[in-house]
Formats: structure tokens, sequence, C-alpha cells
């Protein structure tokens, strides 16, 4: 209410605080915001558990009555009774519990690389026809012709079309010495044939090298295995058996118990290199032995520690 002389309001009223508990407030609010925007004062009588009393610059926010500052101080403080509720109850939080569950629990984590041995049974074979002629022209087609019957005997020698493969072709001008005079050009056809029976790997090049004459030149040979999904299977479990010897051996040094699989992981590897050969000159019989190749598969393994 107001005053007979209508310098202030007196409002009584209830506020909570952050422990839950009632606490009478007295709320005196100085005269009215003047005309220049100056403020009053209040000074804040509290009866309760415990007595203080405390004076404050607040905004002399009064209107034609003074409900509108009885309101406003009321919504002020609930507003900060919530806002130090909302402080403890996160004070009360264990900074420890952001991190739980964020990181894995300690393993063992071994790596193996298991190795087999097989017998190459496919042969890859680049022949090349390599011509020369004082002109480009005459030179491509020398070459075409020694090229297309290299191609043909290789078909005649049950080499399938789809194992034949161009693999190079290119014409080069030749020089004299010590010059750049041009004196002619040289065209060289490669050819890769795959060829699945390495028994009869020999006759099918002398057969080849008889079709292209002295223009023949054998550039690479190199084996392989058709199918090795056995044998990297075979590699694959002797990985794994190496990497669990491993984890017990850490284990046991550790003085901890071996617990259960984790996680097996197969490391990436290229495929199998080719068992290369050596480069093949022409002779009667041509020798053509593939020899063994070794396949490797790695496995990264994690247990879990009892």
């Amino acid at each position: 209410m107001e005053d007979a002389r209508g310098r202030g309001l007196v409002v009584r009223h209830r506020n909570l605080d952050v422990l839950g508990s009632g606490v009478d407030h007295t709320v005196l609010s100085g005269g009215p915001r003047d005309h220049g925007g100056n403020t009053g004062a209040r000074t804040c009588f509290s009866r309760g558990t415990a007595r203080r009393r405390e004076t404050r610059r607040f905004p002399a926010v009064i209107g034609h009555s003074g409900c509108v500052a009885a309101k406003r101080t009321r919504t002020a403080a609930v507003g900060l009774a919530v806002s130090a509720v909302g402080l403890l109850a996160a004070g009360c939080t264990d900074g420890s519990d952001a991190h739980a569950g964020t990181g894995a629990p300690p393993g063992i984590s071994t790596q193996a690389t298991g190795t087999v041995s097989g017998t190459p049974d496919t042969l890859s074979v680049v022949l090349g026809v390599q011509t020369q002629a004082p002109d480009a022209a005459g030179a491509l087609q020398d070459n075409a012709n020694r090229a297309n019957a290299l191609i043909d005997t290789l078909k005649e020698k049950g080499v399938q079309a789809e194992d034949i493969q161009t693999s190079g072709l290119s014409v080069q001008p030749t020089y004299e010495p010590n010059s750049s005079a041009i004196t002619g050009y040289q065209v060289t056809n490669q050819v890769t044939a795959t060829v699945h029976d390495v028994s009869a790997a020999g006759g099918l090049i002398d057969a080849a090298a008889a079709a292209a004459g002295d223009a023949v030149r054998v550039q690479q040979t190199s084996f392989s295995i058709a199918d090795d999904s056995d044998l990297r299977a075979q590699a694959r479990a002797d990985a794994v058996r190496q990497a669990q010897a491993q984890a017990r051996q850490i284990a046991e040094a550790a003085g901890v118990g071996l617990g259960e699989v984790r996680s097996i992981t197969e490391v990436p590897v290229t495929g199998p290199t080719p068992y290369p050969g050596a480069a093949l000159d022409r002779a009667p019989s041509t020798p053509i032995e593939p020899g063994s190749q070794e396949l490797t598969v790695s496995v990264a393994v994690v247990y879990d520690i009892d």
C-alpha cells in the first residue's frame, strides 16, 4: 500500500529460498522514478531462520499502484531462487561421470602372419615383336604381319582369346650415331599371354618365336596360382593360431588371465606377387620350371583380460 505522503510503497510477500523454506520479506521501496530516470533505494528486511538486513539499489518502478513493483520483486526473487537451485544441482555432478564409458577396457593385442607355399599353375609371358624400316609405314606393316602370325600361333596352341592382350605398342625413330639425323623407324608390339598349362609353356614359346622369326622378343615371364583360396585359408588359420599363442605368452608374463576374443582383423595386403622367371632366349626346347610360390596372410587379434 502507499502511504499518505506518496513517498514509497510497503509490500509484504513470501519468497522461497534455495533450500525450500519460506522467509518473510518486507520490501520498502523508495520514491517513484523521477522524470530524469533516477532510481530510488529499497531496503529489504528478512524474517526467518537467518536475519539479515541488506540495502540494494533497485530501479524504483512504481506505476499508478504499488502492485507493479510488488509483482516484479516477487518474479525476480523466484528467478534468483530457481537459478541458485540449478547451480547447486550442477555442482553436485561428479566430473568423472562425463568420461564414463568413453574408453575401451584394457586388452591384449597381437599380430601374426601365416605363410604357406604352393606350386604355380599359371604362366604370364610378354612376347614382343620388333621391326625396323626406313619409313614408319613399312615398319608398321612388317610388324603387323609378324605379330598376327604370333597371335595366331598362340591360339592354335590352345591359348584362349581372352588370355591374349596387347600390352604395348610404340613407334620410334632411329638415329645415326652421334647425330640427330633420322635413319628409319622402329616398331615394337608387345603381347601378354596367360598360359594355364605350365607344362606346355616351353613348346608354346618356341612356336611363337618361329612364327615371328628374328623379330621376336621375350620380354618377361611370371608365375602365379589361379585359385589360391584354399592356400589362403590355411595361411589365415596359421596366423590366428600364432596370434593366440602370442597372447597367451603375454598374459602369462603379465600375470593376468586371457579372456575372450574381442576382435579379429585381417590386415590388408597386396595380391600375390607373381614369381618372376628369367627372360627366355629362343632355343630348340625352351625349359619352363614354375618352382614354388609363398602366400601370406596377416591378422590382428585383440583379447579381453580376465
